[in-house]
């Protein structure tokens, strides 16, 4: 399984986006289960919105949700009480709170590949790269 970030859904959807290709290009030859969260989906419909690209949001929100892409895990509270002291302890990280709930979820399904263009995951230590 592997978790699939914010960055690299935008990427892979948003044609102008610099990563677009490399994006593209590994969901074609990609053969693993993806799992992403509600945190990110989240960020990323909005991250859309607010780049002009709602009509593409809407299309992908409903891919998302309905989990015809990707397993959708739903972030539980104690999932966000343990993001929330990741987020504390490493203050001198740049990661967002949406970056330490995906740490926790990934440590808790037992996944160690991201998809992702986001340096943060390679920080996490737990993370052996992107596909």
């Amino acid at each position: 399984m592997i978790f699939v970030d914010t960055g690299a859904w935008f990427a892979a959807f948003v044609p102008n986006d610099p990563d677009h290709k490399a994006a593209d290009k590994w969901l074609a030859v990609n053969t693993q289960p993806l799992v992403t969260t509600d945190y990110v989906v989240d960020e990323l419909l909005t991250l859309l919105k607010v780049r002009g690209e709602f009509l593409r949001a809407l299309k992908l929100g409903n891919s998302l949700l309905t989990e015809s892409i990707a397993e959708l895990h739903w972030v539980s509270p104690a999932d966000a009480l343990a993001a929330w002291d990741v987020y504390r302890r490493f203050a001198d990280k740049g990661w967002s709170f949406t970056d330490c709930v995906s740490r926790v979820v990934m440590d808790h399904l037992a996944i160690d590949t991201a998809f992702a263009f986001d340096e943060h995951f390679r920080q996490f230590g737990t993370v052996t790269g992107e596909p």
